[in-house]
């Protein structure tokens, strides 16, 4: 049967199901040829015969073959159905789509082979050790099918490694954004041990490329977000802790601000000059009752 291009497994796989056909039609002619037996033993025992008797059991006969042929129809239409589900089912484990040529099923050139088969190299095949477990379609290893698979093997692969690299790159900018945290808390202890509006004013550029550094990061976010939903979590996680970080800075800053002025109150210019306010006060109401000594009396 090498016309049909079938490899020693798949030749055996017909030859299973040529013999479970054959089988099957053998009974079902076994049953016709005994509806005839009956007909002839129950019927015809008489010599003669009306046209009326003969028509009628003719159509008996007829409506008894008919039945059993309609049934065997069915049965082989119903078979091939669950012997394509096999197929079908056991193709997809391979990732493979088959298709049906329904035309090819009345090409009389290949039924006269597959008939021709039946009568020469069905006998052989006897000879052949059948398979006791359940058929399943072998490893396919023909040229076309195995190139077609070693591909798509190879772009998953391909695939699988991009999506590890930019799960690295993930990680490392989620360790960048780590380390920019560690860089504000130093920035904050730096923050509260000064006390002068110049290294005020560099801590606020500090802060001010801090926000700048979660820009940034929220605006990688916002590109590699649709690209890779498994570090979504993560991102979201370090942007929050990010603004979190920076609220806490810019409150530290405005209460290092306001600690600034306090101490800057204590100071001694400060002290003077609310002491030179204070005895100018005193002058002004010394002036202000002497003023009063000459005023008129009204």
């Amino acid at each position: 049967m090498a016309e049909f291009g079938f490899n020693e497994h798949h030749q055996s796989e017909v030859i299973n199901y040529m013999r479970f056909a054959r089988s099957k039609r053998l009974l079902r002619l076994k049953t016709i040829d005994s509806c005839f037996e009956e007909l002839k033993d129950s019927r015809l025992s008489d010599e003669t015969f009306t046209v009326d008797e003969v028509r009628e059991m003719l159509d008996g006969l007829q409506a008894v073959v008919r039945g059993e042929v309609e049934m065997e129809l069915i049965n082989t239409a119903h078979t091939n159905v669950l012997l394509l589900r096999q197929l079908f089912s056991q193709a997809e484990k391979f990732y493979l789509r088959l298709q049906s040529d329904i035309s090819e099923l009345e090409n009389r050139e290949l039924l006269e082979q597959v008939a021709e088969f039946e009568k020469t190299d069905f006998k052989t095949a006897d000879k052949i050790n059948q398979e006791t477990s359940k058929p399943k379609l072998a490893p396919l290893n023909e040229g076309g099918v195995s190139e077609l698979l070693n591909k798509e093997i190879t772009r998953l692969q391909e695939e699988n490694d991009k999506l590890k690299a930019r799960l690295r790159t993930l990680e490392s900018q989620a360790m960048s954004a780590l380390d920019e945290k560690s860089k504000a808390e130093r920035a904050l202890k730096d923050l509260k041990k000064t006390q002068g509006e110049q290294q005020l004013a560099a801590k606020s550029q500090e802060i001010n490329s801090l926000e700048d550094t979660v820009a940034a990061l929220r605006e990688d976010y916002e590109r590699t977000l649709s690209a890779n939903a498994v570090s979504q979590k993560d991102l979201q996680e370090n942007l929050i802790s990010s603004k979190h970080e920076l609220l806490r800075v810019q409150e530290q800053l405005a209460l290092a601000e306001k600690e600034l002025e306090k101490k800057f109150q204590q100071t001694a210019a400060y002290r003077n000059m609310k002491e030179i306010l204070t005895k100018k006060n005193e002058q002004i109401k010394d002036i202000r009752k002497r003023l009063q000594r000459y005023e008129p009396n009204e």
